[in-house]
């Protein structure tokens, strides 16, 4: 189950258990696109950053690239299966 950022921060719901757990790595991020009609992007996380106030990730895009993202408005995420993103 996603849950939004800007509701609870740093933690995300499992869908098995309905109790908050911390982001870690292996799980999926998605962002809405940046603009009208923009597609939005789907990426796994390779590390946690920052403090749980200020956390920020490394993730690895479906395209293969990795940048570090700062989740905002548009920013959700899930608990990974073993991450979605291709390398390819």
């Amino acid at each position: 189950m996603a849950a939004p950022f800007g509701q609870t921060r740093e933690a995300t719901m499992t869908a098995s258990t309905d109790r908050i757990r911390p982001v870690q790595p292996g799980d999926v991020v998605k962002t809405s696109g940046r603009r009208v009609g923009d597609a939005g992007r789907t990426g796994e996380i390779l590390a946690v950053l920052g403090e749980a106030d200020h956390a920020h990730y490394i993730v690895r895009w479906e395209d293969g690239r990795e940048s570090t993202l700062y989740p905002s408005e548009g920013t959700t995420l899930q608990p990974g299966e073993g991450g979605v993103a291709s390398a390819d």
